[in-house]
């Protein structure tokens, strides 16, 4: 199974100066766990994730006054839709994160998430009535 089968085409695209709570806002809106940060100063494309924001709070920053440009992940991994799931896992297992932006001609067509894989490999759970 390929990565476009298993990612998610509902990206978020914020820019560099949302707040965290307005980032917050959209992704929990959009119920996705990360958003990419698009911001042509500072290179290009980054991601923001549900776990950067959780640093922060729990740092005793304020996402009222915190952007996202101060917790975007710009060392960024990028995926290909052409490559496998094994791929992709284990990108995300080399480097220790749980969300890979999908490229295709540089642009953002989607995300997938380490949920999206382990819905593929994952046997689907049936009910059985009793």
């Amino acid at each position: 199974m390929l990565v476009r089968d298993a990612m998610s085409t509902v990206v978020l695209t914020i820019g560099p100066t949302h707040t965290l709570r307005q980032a917050a806002a959209l992704m929990s809106t959009r119920r996705v766990g990360a958003a990419v940060v698009h911001d042509p100063d500072a290179g290009g494309i980054g991601i923001l994730t549900e776990r950067d924001i959780l640093i922060s709070v729990g740092l005793g920053q304020s996402p009222d006054t915190e952007h996202a440009h101060d917790h975007t992940t710009t060392d960024v991994v990028f995926a290909a839709p052409s490559w496998t799931l094994e791929e992709a896992a284990r990108a995300m297992a080399h480097g220790g994160f749980r969300h890979l932006i999908v490229l295709d001609h540089e642009e953002p067509v989607g995300i997938v998430s380490v949920r999206d894989i382990i819905r593929c490999w994952a046997p689907v759970r049936q009910h059985v009535p009793a």
